[in-house]
């Protein structure tokens, strides 16, 4: 006697389990947004009640910035953060949050810094 299985049953059985983030993230939803760590979204509350307050403006998420290698582009890159911060002068601050930094996050922050003068700021 044979026993069939459905399609489902057979994918199921071997199919490998998910696997969870290499740094052991874990996806959270604020105000309908998906943020990639319960840490990034901490900083976005903390961000928008410094908005409320008037001690921030322009908070944009997962803004882009092109990576510029001797006039050609060979990449971009998106930051979790940005907005302009009144009491540094409207100084526009950029801020990755980070469980580690990387060697490859460590390269992309100094084209940053080199095509556009601005200092990525990391939260961990």
């Amino acid at each position: 006697m044979t026993e069939t299985m459905t399609r489902q049953e057979y994918q199921a059985a071997v199919s490998k389990p998910k696997r969870g983030n290499k740094y052991g993230a874990k996806r959270t939803i604020v105000d309908g947004i998906t943020f990639d760590s319960k840490r990034e979204a901490e900083v976005y509350g903390q961000l928008k009640l410094l908005e409320r307050a008037g001690k921030i403006y322009g908070l944009a998420l997962q803004r882009k910035f092109e990576l510029v290698v001797n006039g050609e582009i060979i990449g971009n890159y998106k930051c979790d953060f940005a907005f302009i911060d009144v009491e540094q002068d409207g100084r526009l601050r950029v801020i990755d949050v980070k469980g580690v930094v990387t060697r490859d996050f460590k390269r992309v922050r100094k084209i940053i810094k080199a095509a556009y003068s601005i200092e990525i700021e990391v939260w961990k």
